[in-house]
């Protein structure tokens, strides 16, 4: 056996694991554990400047892969405290991430000392497991048992505290003989696909819903090929966005009564039995349960035990992992080819309202509506494209009018929906996708948020485009305040006395001029303020992150008050702006419109 301290046995199973993508701030409680990396090599680390923006730094990496957990790091008391809102966006959307944290020493604990805090009792409703490890011997036992639980079930982070003197403690340890410990992952039998299977064949208008454990699990392919099997309809829900691309003959849409189409609403209304498949039934998915649930027989299958039968009782439910019951249910249905159904017919229906229910995008007005930004974006952005993004208008607009094609290429903070989510996360995509396209989409107040992180990827040299839609208003909010009959401390603006006032720009009384912040960060940036500009604006920006490397904001001034679609039930969206009569009208759909 190998002598060693601990922070070096850390390292080095670390290593092993497969999780060697950190990011974090270094502190006095967490040095030793620095020192151990800085001294093995083998762990790449991504300075952050805020630990929250580290924590979705590493969150955002995991979601770029099969099987990756990102790491973030931190020193004793606040350093754990900002990781909880990054914790929670993990945990709600069943992302695997570590965090470890530097604590004062064991004799210290309970003592008030300097920035002793119980961050694993803080971070408990955030995590699947947290632990303060009291002896040096444990330490090897605890990660190896963090890892095992990130990647077991339902996958979430977990949090593991470490006293300074623990850190140093001397241990006996050999790598060469440390494995990974089994995980553990339900699968669905043929006893219950079959039952499935019966189910869905006897009814008319069958369904998919394609959650985000379809991606987590891999399954994505498996998943169109149980689609094309069956000849079914997929509505992929927001978390799930990708899983099958939508210029897919079976993709039917998004629904909901925020981030969906109107063509997927339309669609899932006229089915008859849907199969959930690593979904949540998330409210803004299903919106009123009345409506989402009249006339339909539900079967859901969940990872989760307790996710079934959480939001409703299903007709059936099966525990599984998502990917093991779509093998289970192929199996089966390639048993049954000959006799399964033939639903070209109503495949075919949701075809026709995908190219007949449209929203307009084509959109000239100045100031600009957000329509046309993401009709731009379409044309700019190839196929191959990610997304990443966390709330508000920006995201809800963004979930209605562009389209996904392939898994992970959609990164979005689901349920949490912190605003500063984007550009940290953004940052932590690169790393898992470096060389491809990333483009992350804010508001102006989620960008203010964590603004301080451009300067993240101006020093660690990480290219992407982040588009600014600038209407300097928070507006989902003030969207919201309209039930209550408001506009109340909800605007941005302000005349910005560092601002030169230019008579040809429409910008002026703006508030913060996200250009120069931009620039200040290291970074480049763009601002476009009429529709004309924007397909230019986006080579330019394209342009330079090339040639340099970092990040390059497009801010787009937009008019101050844009309402978004969205409404209580699927069957009452309200749509507050002009619906696609034409082609013309929304140049970038799927299908041409149908008259």
């Amino acid at each position: 056996m190998t002598r060693m301290r601990a922070v070096d046995a850390i390292v080095q199973i670390l290593i092993k694991e497969g999780a060697t993508e950190t990011f974090g701030l270094p502190g006095a409680a967490i040095n030793p554990l620095y020192a151990a990396m800085r001294q093995n090599g083998g762990v790449r680390h991504t300075l952050a400047r805020h630990v929250e923006g580290a924590s979705h730094m590493a969150d955002g990496y995991s979601r770029t892969g099969d099987g990756r957990i990102g790491v973030c790091l931190g020193t004793s008391g606040p350093a754990g405290t900002d990781m909880i809102t990054g914790l929670y966006a993990a945990i709600a959307d069943s992302i695997p991430m570590l965090c470890i944290t530097g604590q004062a020493p064991v004799a210290k604990l309970d003592k008030e000392d300097f920035q002793a805090v119980d961050i694993a009792a803080i971070a408990k409703p955030v995590t699947k497991f947290t632990k303060t490890v009291l002896e040096g011997a444990q330490v090897p036992g605890v990660f190896q048992s963090a890892f095992q639980i990130m990647r077991s079930g339902r996958p979430g982070p977990v949090l593991i505290d470490l006293p300074f003197d623990v850190q140093l403690t001397e241990i006996e340890f050999d790598i060469d003989t440390y494995e990974p410990l089994p995980v553990a992952r339900p699968a669905a039998t043929r006893a219950q696909a079959e039952k499935v299977l019966d189910m869905l064949t006897s009814s008319a208008h069958p369904a998919i819903v394609a959650g985000g454990g379809v991606v987590n699990s891999g399954a994505s392919a498996k998943l169109v090929e149980l689609a094309e099997t069956l000849g079914v309809p997929v509505f992929p829900t927001l978390m799930g966005w990708g899983a099958i691309g939508d210029d897919h003959p079976l993709a039917a849409g998004l629904v909901g009564i925020q981030t969906s189409q109107r063509y997927g609403n339309a669609s899932f209304l006229e089915s008859d039995f849907v199969l959930g498949i690593g979904n949540r039934w998330a409210n803004r998915h299903t919106g009123g349960l009345d409506t989402y649930r009249k006339g339909r027989t539900f079967v859901h299958v969940d990872i989760e035990p307790t996710q079934i039968g959480r939001v409703f009782a299903p007709d059936y439910g099966v525990v599984s992992d998502a990917g093991a019951f779509i093998d289970a249910l192929l199996e089966a249905a390639r048993d049954r080819v000959a006799t399964l159904p033939d639903y070209n017919a109503w495949a075919e229906e949701c075809r026709d309202r995908k190219a007949r229910l449209q929203r307009k995008t084509n959109f000239d007005t100045v100031p600009m509506k957000p329509h046309r930004v993401y009709q731009e974006m379409l044309t700019a952005f190839g196929h191959d494209t990610t997304y990443v993004t966390t709330i508000g208008l920006s995201q809800i607009a963004g979930a209605q009018l562009l389209h996904v094609y392939g898994p992970r290429q959609w990164i979005n903070a689901g349920q949490a929906g912190p605003l500063g989510w984007t550009l940290p996360a953004a940052l932590g995509v690169v790393r898992g996708k470096p060389g491809q396209s990333v483009v992350a989409l804010s508001g102006d107040y989620d960008f203010q948020f964590m603004i301080e992180e451009l300067a993240v990827g101006a020093q660690h040299k990480l290219p992407y485009i982040h588009v600014v839609v600038n209407n300097s208003y928070l507006g989902l909010i003030r969207q919201s305040q309209r039930a209550f009959e408001m506009d109340y401390e909800v605007s941005l603006a302000f005349d910005n006395i560092n601002t030169p006032q230019d008579s040809s720009s429409i910008a002026t009384g703006y508030g913060v001029d996200h250009v120069k912040v931009a620039e200040g960060l290291g970074c480049k940036a763009i601002r476009v303020e009429r529709p004309e500009d924007l397909a230019a604006g986006f080579a330019e920006a394209e342009r330079l992150r090339d040639e340099f490397q970092v990040p390059v904001v497009v801010e787009v001034i937009l008019e101050r008050v844009t309402n978004i679609a969205m409404g209580a039930d699927l069957d009452t969206m309200n749509e507050f702006e002009d619906l696609a009569a034409s082609p013309a009208d929304a140049p970038e759909a799927v299908y041409a419109l149908l008259d």
